[in-house]
């Protein structure tokens, strides 16, 4: 009997453990690697120590077109700034609108807390980012 509580256990606690299934797979936008270190002491970047401010970043070498950065005043959240339902084009660069961001190829509205389109049945979201707390204001984006 011993055994099988320690099968249990041991089931349990291995089915409980998170693997990482970061899945930012997306047919229309390819994986770059990068890392940026955002330091919201700088100008350029103090909208994020407010909720709801989204900040574009179109640093060569950031992602694909850019990344989009905000403070859901839960934490922060960092998306591709490239359309995600559109093959790469001139036209295909996300557009802030308050705090969502709006695709100029095909007017698809989607929003910077969730990452999901508006009242549009897309096949993709935007493509999410990690990002990591490094200290009270500075956080990195990465991929």
């Amino acid at each position: 009997m011993r055994k099988y509580l320690l099968l249990l256990f041991a089931v349990v606690f291995l089915s409980s453990c998170s693997n990482d299934d970061y899945n930012n797979n997306n047919k229309y936008l390819p994986n770059y690697g990068f890392s940026i270190n955002i330091d919201m002491n700088l100008p350029l970047y103090t909208p994020l120590l407010y909720t709801s401010n989204p900040v574009y970043i179109g640093q060569a070498g950031i992602g694909i077109r850019g990344i989009i950065v905000m403070n859901t005043g839960g934490g922060f959240v960092a998306y591709e700034a490239s359309c995600p339902n559109q093959e790469l084009s001139s036209c295909s660069t996300l557009d802030l609108n308050g705090i969502n961001a709006v695709c100029p190829c095909d007017d698809v509205e989607y929003s910077l807390f969730t990452g999901l389109a508006n009242n549009a049945d897309v096949q993709y979201p935007l493509k999410p980012y990690r990002v990591e707390i490094i200290s009270e204001n500075v956080i990195r984006v990465y991929n």
